[in-house]
């Protein structure tokens, strides 16, 4: 325990600092732009040297999450450093130039980059330096979003599809908590979100909550979908990598020209704030997925989560036109649970409501979040994922393979 303590402290003092660097860089790239916006003409061209860097020094670590998630599962060779400075550099160039992407894939990377550094150190055998890197990853989610106890649970939580991993609870939670309070040490801050009213349970509600649900958990479904497909089209269609995302930046640029707006493009936290307060209009959270899922898919860097809390955010305000719920209380049920249903982690996404919305919301969210995350199957955005415990009984036989292995388009 005392050596697991001593550990945790490391990591939690470079996680937590690496995001407050983040999010600071972050900040000022999204500041900038705003203010700016002629730089998103150039984001072809931040694309194409993205895709550079990564080509000639990245391909070792182009898996991004997914090399995390592998290494969890097979410990092997230790993940390069450079992944830490790469994604980092690669997301704030993202961002600067006008993509649609989040911070949630920056963060794990972070994390995970900064925790293995400590396997040598310490001489961990292949067991512990797997708990490591669950802790580098709790740290890393914790720490970048203000959730520390999501960010234990997301660690948990994330690798194996239908079970959690007790063996770590004590390092997730520790990394977690402590990177929190480095990054709040360094007096980053992060926004905040406030669902006024929350009517009391009854069964018509539970039955909207439902409902909700559902139209969650069928957009993850359509964001993960879409965000996969557009990258192997891209891969199949351009062998040069870095010239896919200068295609797809192309692509986005004038997008936003054509709109007129730079509503879409970013991490959208206004437009998050905004449908909190107001009822949407449903081309919002379709637009946003678009834009998202063009930027990842062209190999533009940064994740999927925030962009995720913006779509199930808006959709949730525009539900509140057909369903007799709060506005605030729907936005906050979509905010957390299409990014369940993305990522197969319900739990954690439960307790990031709590942690982000208060304790009044918590029947209306685990409802949405556990029909969302059922709903979407044995799909997702992490491909790395493996299931350990089968949504349904007939998909038993599916147990202990890997969800991009079940989603491969047929030869």
């Amino acid at each position: 325990m005392t050596r697991w303590l001593v550990i945790c402290t490391l990591l939690s003092v470079g996680v937590g600092s690496a995001s407050a660097l983040f999010l600071v860089a972050l900040d000022w790239a999204t500041n900038w732009r705003e203010s700016n916006p002629w730089i998103i003409a150039l984001l072809p061209l931040g694309g194409f040297l993205i895709g550079l860097m990564y080509h000639y020094w990245g391909r070792s670590v182009e898996g991004g999450n997914n090399l995390l998630l592998e290494t969890i599962h097979r410990p092997r060779s230790p993940i390069p450093f450079r992944m830490a400075p790469l994604i980092l550099i690669g997301t704030v160039g993202t961002h600067l130039f006008g993509g649609s992407a989040g911070r949630e894939g920056t963060a794990l990377q972070l994390g995970g980059a900064i925790a293995d550094r400590l396997t040598p150190v310490f001489r961990l055998r292949p067991r512990d330096r797997r708990l490591l890197l669950i802790a580098g990853i709790s740290a890393g989610f914790g720490s970048v979003f203000g959730t520390p106890l999501a960010g234990a649970i997301f660690g948990l939580e994330v690798f194996l599809v239908g079970r959690l991993s007790y063996e770590a609870l004590f390092p997730a939670f520790a990394a977690a908590i402590g990177a929190d309070y480095v990054t709040r040490w360094w007096q980053v801050g992060h926004t905040h979100y406030h669902i006024p009213a929350v009517p009391d349970l009854t069964p018509a509600y539970a039955l909207y909550a439902a409902l909700a649900g559902l139209v969650f958990g069928a957009t993850a479904i359509l964001f993960s979908t879409l965000t996969h497909r557009i990258g192997r089209a891209f891969k199949a269609r351009l062998a040069f990598a870095p010239l896919r995302p200068l295609v797809g930046g192309t692509l986005v640029a004038g997008a936003v020209w054509a709109l007129g707006s730079t509503r879409y493009i970013g991490l959208g936290v206004p437009v998050i704030v905004e449908s909190f307060e107001q009822t949407l209009s449903p081309a919002d959270f379709i637009l946003k997925i678009l834009f998202t899922a063009l930027t990842l898919g062209a190999g533009f860097k940064g994740g999927e989560v925030t962009p995720l809390f913006f779509i199930g955010a808006t959709l949730g305000s525009a539900l509140s036109a057909w369903l007799p719920l709060p506005t605030a209380l729907l936005a906050g049920m979509g905010f957390v649970a299409v990014f369940a249903g993305a990522a197969n982690t319900p739990l954690a996404c439960i307790l990031m409501a709590l942690e982000l919305f208060g304790v009044a919301c918590g029947p209306y969210v685990a409802i949405a979040c556990v029909v969302a995350y059922l709903c979407t199957g044995h799909r997702g955005i992490y491909g790395a994922q493996v299931i350990g415990q089968a949504k349904q009984l007939r998909w038993g036989r599916q147990q202990g393979q890997r969800l991009t292995d079940l989603t491969r388009p047929k030869p």
